[in-house]
C-alpha cells in the first residue's frame, strides 16, 4: 500500500458542489474529452501535468489551451491529443490589431466538441476562454478555491481544493472531482520523462521575477566554483538583458562557466533534459527540470515549499529559515540585525540560511 501523499490532507475531502462531469457523455472505452485550460505560469503548468497524468490513467484525453510561450510544455505529454495557443498578453497590448487572431482562436475552441472543459487557472480570464469552448459541462475551483472567486460563477461543477495545499494536490484533487476518480494519494508522476543521458553541465537557474526571490550574485558564483570543483561545467542561461549580464559576470568569475545563447523553450527543455544536475531558485525553469526527472535543487526565501515546493524523484527544495520566511512580498521588509554569510551582509537577508555550502551539499547527494 502506498503510503499517503504530504500534498493531500488527512482529513476527508468534501464534495463538488455540482455533479462533475456527465459521465454518459463518452464511451468508456475512448473516456472523457476534456479541454483543459491552464494559460500560464511555466511553474503553474509544470504543476498541473501530475493531474493530467493521474486523468489520463483513467482514460481521459485532453486538448490544452495555453498562452502561445509556453505551448512546447503540454507537448511533452501523451495525455494531451493537441494544444491550442492562445496570445491574450499580447492581444490585450493592442485588441483591434489582432482581432482576427481572437476569431480564429474562438473558432477553433468552438471546432471541437468537448465532453467538458477545467479550467485549472481560476480566474475571469480563464474562465471566459473555457466558456467558449463547445462542451457540455464547464468545471473549475469553487468560490473558496479559486484564485479569483467571481470565476466560479462561470462554472457548471465546482470542486473544493484548499489554499493551504500544494499546487500540484490542488490540480489533482480538481481533477479527480470533477472526472469522478477517487482522490489520488500517491506521490505525483509527470509524464514526460528525460530525453537524454546526463552531458556533464549544471544548469544555474538564476532567472526569476520577484526581486526578493533572487539569490544573491555571490552565491550563484560560489556554486559554479563548486559545480567546477566536482567536474561539472557551469551552464548560465538568461531571458532579459539583465540576466545575460549578471550570467556573464558570473562566467568571468569561475573561468569554466558557459554563458547560453538565446534558447526558445524548446531548447531550453532539451538543455535542462542533459542536465547532470540544476541549481535554482523558485522559477518555472527549476519546475521543469524536477518534472524531467533531473537532481534538481531549489531554494526558497520569500516563497512557500509547501505550497510550490519543487517536486519530482529527484528534486530538493530548501526553505529560508529567518523568521519572517516565507513572506510572499516583492520588497523585502526585514528590520533586524544583518545576516551574513563567508564574511558578507547577504541581501535578501532569508537565503543566509540557505547558502552555496549548504545547497551543494544537496546537490551532491542527488547525484549520478
Amino acid at each position: 500500500m502506498s503510503e499517503p501523499s504530504p500534498l493531500v490532507n488527512g482529513a476527508a475531502q468534501p464534495r463538488p458542489e455540482a455533479t462533475p462531469w456527465a459521465k454518459g457523455a463518452a464511451s468508456a472505452a475512448t473516456g472523457p474529452r476534456v479541454l483543459l485550460v491552464k494559460l500560464s505560469s511555466l511553474g503553474d503548468i509544470v504543476h498541473t501535468l501530475p493531474a493530467v497524468e493521474d486523468a489520463a490513467r483513467h482514460g481521459a484525453t485532453f486538448d490544452w489551451a495555453v498562452e502561445e510561450g509556453f505551448a512546447a510544455v503540454p507537448a511533452l505529454h501523451r495525455g494531451v491529443r493537441q494544444v491550442i495557443p492562445v496570445a491574450l498578453r499580447r492581444w490585450r497590448k493592442s485588441a483591434a490589431a489582432h482581432i482576427g487572431e481572437a476569431l480564429a482562436f474562438r473558432r477553433a475552441l468552438r471546432r471541437e466538441r468537448y465532453d467538458l472543459t477545467i479550467d485549472a487557472q481560476g480566474l475571469l480570464k480563464s474562465a471566459l476562454v473555457a466558456r467558449l469552448a463547445n462542451a457540455g459541462e464547464h468545471a473549475g475551483f469553487d468560490r473558496h478555491s479559486a484564485r479569483e472567486p467571481a470565476a466560479a460563477l462561470l462554472y457548471s461543477s465546482r470542486a473544493p481544493a484548499p489554499r493551504t495545499d500544494h499546487a500540484v494536490g490542488r490540480i489533482r484533487a480538481l481533477f479527480a472531482a470533477t472526472l469522478g476518480y477517487p482522490q489520488p494519494t500517491d506521490a505525483p508522476t509527470f509524464g514526460v520523462t528525460q530525453r537524454s543521458a546526463p552531458n556533464g553541465y549544471c544548469v544555474l537557474t538564476h532567472s526569476t521575477t520577484w526581486s526578493t526571490k533572487h539569490w544573491p550574485e555571490s552565491f550563484w558564483t560560489r556554486i559554479a566554483e563548486l559545480a567546477a570543483n566536482a567536474g561539472l561545467t557551469p551552464l548560465l542561461p538568461w531571458l532579459s538583458d539583465a540576466e545575460r549580464e549578471r550570467a556573464q559576470r558570473i562566467a568571468a568569475a569561475v573561468n569554466s562557466s558557459e554563458v547560453a545563447p538565446p534558447l526558445r523553450l524548446e531548447q531550453v527543455i532539451t538543455l535542462l533534459s542533459g542536465a547532470s544536475a540544476v541549481v535554482g531558485v523558485d522559477s518555472g525553469l527549476a519546475h521543469l527540470a524536477a518534472a524531467l526527472g533531473r537532481p534538481t535543487v531549489v531554494v526558497y526565501g520569500p516563497t512557500d515549499r509547501r505550497l510550490t515546493g519543487c517536486l519530482g524523484a529527484r528534486a530538493r527544495s530548501l526553505q529560508a529559515s529567518l523568521a519572517c520566511s516565507p513572506c510572499f512580498t516583492r520588497a523585502c521588509g526585514y528590520r533586524g540585525a544583518p545576516q551574513q554569510w563567508g564574511g558578507q551582509v547577504v541581501r535578501p537577508p532569508c537565503f543566509a540560511s540557505v547558502h552555496p555550502d549548504r545547497v551543494w551539499q544537496e546537490v551532491s547527494a542527488t547525484l549520478d
